[in-house]
């Protein structure tokens, strides 16, 4: 029998939250005890939560993570799959628990007879749904280094699917803007769209189906999801409405403990994920060529370094179109990321001149490689982190809710090179290393990094499909390269370029007139975008204060904590 959860009010005393906290660190409140960053107050709050209760970042992570899978819907969500990087003591690992391909998924599922991809079918309905990898990804993460009870640490997220939870303007936004989508299935709308309009600011949804699924979950582990009852449930939804999901499927998924992508970089120790995600080699093909171009020594409102982090970009995305599965991948890591490779790739570069993307080509040998995401960053007092990246890739996923389940499947088979050579909903072009095939894991652009020096660490990623290593890289840079304060590395304007299409863009203010005129004269094309990223970082001193930093594009939600008996001296 399940064991009801209990409700408890945390001591104001020993909190110490800052959302949307503003100006330099001098402003950031500080704790001891650790940092919270996220998408959401509440789940921010959940993180802290596990701190007080004497939780380590672990903890705190998984919490966070699972209340977002809750109040965050259209991106953090059991139905979903991503990535954990962590530094405990002196062990740095990498957990991948990233949707897999179903074992009926072929190649050509998302094709007409004529070879061409068919709108909307590897993105829209259970079809688009590859198997979930949250729910055993939460579970193994804490399982190996969690401190707190299991059942203590799923119970924010309990709560706030049994006793509600209040709309947001942010969310309130993604509904109506998703209401076309929620509307085609039933189950989804019942929820999100009752009475045909969809929940507006302030009104406190509560999903009784999602808070039972936690319940079980907290009990039994990824067993109560992904076998039994709810994985019936499951199958049945996605086989009514086209999809290839089985009971298989979902009992034998299982996450993968990987070696981090590990480099030196500007003094800093870093480690970020590996494959089947490309960010962690885009971000160290970024900072070790940019150490070769003498990067750090450019002004900071000239054309040039924006210029250099274009032509940089524009070579690690042509060689991530050789990444995929690790088992399909053409390119490794090592390949990618060799002093040969980086000294030939930067060798490559003229300072002078825009490369046209079309005379790039991608790693060939050694030389004579959702939008709706979320991502949390947590660091603990004894100076543990966690960056955590989670996603259902489209906003809402596939758009189908479980209904005996409360949360959404994903739309991830879109991750995959549909139809190679072609780009897919971030304009990234892939190729035949990613294709779809039974069983794989398909390739991903999320970037979770922890990095050290000194007795400092810090944990940061991002939200933003294919903007997430470029934006994790400038905020990165800004911090290690500028010492920035937290609040100004994220606040800084930022630009992006991803090879094809063949363009730099740019947020408001990330270019001065002057740089922008001279990037055009060098042959770049310069578009405007509002957001390269949604990055949350979270940063512990030697000294052992500990701060974070939610995005204000997002918005998002930091704090911190420290002891009660500190906070009253």
């Amino acid at each position: 029998m399940k064991r009801a959860l209990r409700s408890r009010a945390l001591p104001a005393v020993a909190l110490c939250l800052s959302f949307l906290a503003c100006g330099a660190d001098s402003s950031v409140p500080a704790g001891t005890g650790g940092a919270v960053a996220s998408a959401a107050p509440r789940a921010t709050a959940a993180g802290i939560e596990m701190l007080e209760a004497g939780g380590n970042a672990v903890d705190a992570a998984v919490a966070t993570a699972l209340v977002l899978a809750v109040v965050h819907p259209n991106a953090g969500n059991l139905g979903g799959g991503g990535f954990a990087v962590i530094r405990m003591g002196d062990e740095v690992e990498a957990l991948d628990f990233r949707e897999t391909a179903p074992a009926a998924a072929r190649a050509e599922m998302y094709l007409d007879e004529n070879g061409e991809a068919v709108p909307d079918r590897s993105l829209i309905g259970p079809l688009a749904a590859g198997v979930p990898g949250s729910p055993h990804g939460y579970f193994e993460l804490h399982r190996r280094y969690g401190t707190l009870p299991w059942e203590q640490v799923v119970n924010p997220a309990v709560r706030a699917a049994r006793d509600g939870f209040v709309v947001t303007d942010r969310l309130a936004g993604a509904l109506e803007e998703n209401a076309d989508l929620l509307a085609r299935f039933e189950a989804t709308a019942a929820v999100w769209l009752p009475g045909g309009n969809s929940q507006g600011t302030g009104s406190t949804v509560r999903i009784p189906a999602l808070a039972e699924s936690l319940l079980a979950y907290a009990d039994q582990g990824p067993v109560a999801l992904m076998e039994g009852s709810i994985a019936e449930a499951i199958v049945e939804a996605s086989e009514r409405h086209g999809g290839i999901l089985s009971l298989e499927d979902l009992a034998d998924y299982r996450p993968v403990w990987r070696r981090p992508i590990r480099f030196q970089t500007f003094g800093w120790e870093v480690a970020s994920m590996p494959l089947p995600s490309s960010g962690g080699i885009i971000l160290g093909q970024t900072c070790g060529m940019l150490e070769r171009l003498d990067w750090a020594a450019r002004p900071r409102e000239g054309a040039d370094r924006a210029h250099l982090l274009a032509e940089v970009w524009r070579r690690s995305y042509a060689d991530r179109y050789l990444l995929g599965d690790p088992s399909t991948s053409q390119a490794t890591a090592e390949d990618l990321l060799s002093p040969e490779w980086l000294d030939q790739r930067a060798a490559e570069i003229d300072s002078e001149r825009a490369t046209p993307s079309d005379e790039i080509l991608p790693w060939s040998g050694p030389p004579t490689e959702s939008d709706q995401t979320t991502h949390l960053s947590v660091v603990d007092a004894e100076g543990n982190a966690v960056a955590l990246t989670t996603t259902l890739n489209g906003s809402f996923g596939c758009g189908l809710l479980v209904p005996e389940a409360g949360f959404l499947l994903n739309n991830e088979m879109d991750d995959f090179a549909v139809q190679p050579g072609r780009p897919n909903q971030f304009g990234l072009v892939q190729g035949s290393a990613n294709a779809v095939g039974p069983g794989k894991r398909m390739l991903s652009s999320m970037t979770p990094t922890v990095a050290w020096r000194d007795g400092e660490i810090m944990a940061l990623g991002a939200p933003g499909g294919s903007r997430i290593p470029t934006g994790t890289a400038q905020v990165f840079l800004n911090v290690i390269v500028d010492d920035d304060g937290l609040q100004s590395a994220v606040d800084r304007p930022r630009v992006h370029h991803q090879w094809r299409p063949d363009a730099i863009w740019a947020e408001a203010d990330a270019l001065t007139p002057e740089a922008r005129q001279e990037l055009i004269r060098r042959g770049h094309d310069i578009r405007k975008r509002y957001a390269v990223g949604l990055v949350q970082i979270a940063m512990r001193t030697a000294d052992g204060l500990c701060r974070s930093v939610a995005d204000r594009r997002g918005p998002g939600s930091a704090a911190v904590y420290s002891p009660a008996k500190e906070m009253k001296q």
